[in-house]
């Protein structure tokens, strides 16, 4: 039963003896907190304002900071890229002179350049596909994009192919990297194959779109000799909007492609010559 308010006992004063230990106590405090070190405050760096460029700091030994990089770097980062070399050179002569062989009533009806992929096929990956790996890394070299594998659509027994097997790598170029490719193998690429005589003209499919075979991808200057595995080939496709061969040829003619000339045929003796080759 609970005791009355009045007959609760009250909490016990302190005692001389708990007193004397309250103060050792303070005291050992007071003596920890006077021999402890103050932190030292670290400097505090002034940070640039927004919208201003970061001033790069100077090696030891030189002088001032230079200021000229970063605003060489922002005026480049603004300033436009200019158009491929060859996509300006369609615009200006290519489009007028094709309008005015064919005699078309729009300048959208003529024929224009619209992709072009490069195919290269790796048929000693299906026992070694390392080297498709190797293969990949020099097509996206010479393209400057990363090309995507290929891998067979149907097995053959003959071939020991199997269905999905990746067997080769492939690229498709569009806009300002298209101009590029097309303005480096023309002018480049090409000239440097050995008895070079020109590509042949009747590589078309029927409907403007022209494919031409390399057999060797060290004709680009962009692959190193003596880093290169094995010597392969590649297919070119160039896709245009022409209608027929005869427009899609004369795009890529007038486009600097070096199409191989006719052979010319042999002149027939006039009547004067064959009379004189009697009397003698």
């Amino acid at each position: 039963m609970a005791r009355p308010r009045h007959q609760r006992a009250l909490p016990l004063a302190k005692t001389e003896n708990t007193m004397a230990d309250d103060k050792k106590k303070e005291a050992k405090g007071a003596k920890g907190a006077k021999g402890a070190k103050a932190p030292k405050a670290e400097p505090k760096v002034a940070k640039a304002p927004k919208g201003e460029p970061k001033v790069a700091r100077a090696p030891k030994g030189e002088g001032a900071p230079a200021e000229a990089k970063p605003r060489e770097k922002a005026a480049n980062a603004s300033r436009p890229v200019p158009p491929a070399r060859l996509k300006t050179y369609y615009a200006d002569k290519v489009l007028p002179e094709l309008i005015k062989r064919f005699g078309y009533g729009n300048a959208m009806e003529a024929p224009k350049l619209v992709k072009i992929v490069v195919n290269m096929g790796v048929g000693e990956a299906i026992t070694n596909a390392k080297l498709l790996d190797g293969a990949a890394i020099e097509l996206g070299t010479i393209t400057g994009q990363k090309p995507s594998i290929r891998k067979a659509k149907k097995s053959i027994a003959n071939f020991k192919l199997r269905k999905g097997q990746a067997i080769g790598a492939m690229v498709t170029l569009r806009r300002a990297r298209m101009w590029e490719f097309l303005d480096r193998l023309v002018n480049i690429a090409i000239p440097r194959i050995r008895d070079f005589r020109g590509v042949p003209a009747k590589s078309f499919d029927g409907r403007g779109n022209y494919t031409l075979g390399l057999t060797e991808q060290i004709i680009f200057p962009e692959i190193n000799y003596d880093r290169v595995e094995k010597v392969r080939g590649m297919d070119v496709t160039f896709v245009t909007s022409a209608k027929t061969d005869e427009e899609g040829r004369e795009l890529l003619r007038l486009l600097q492609m070096p199409f191989r000339q006719p052979a010319a045929a042999p002149a027939q003796p006039t009547g004067a010559a064959v009379a004189a080759g009697t009397r003698a």
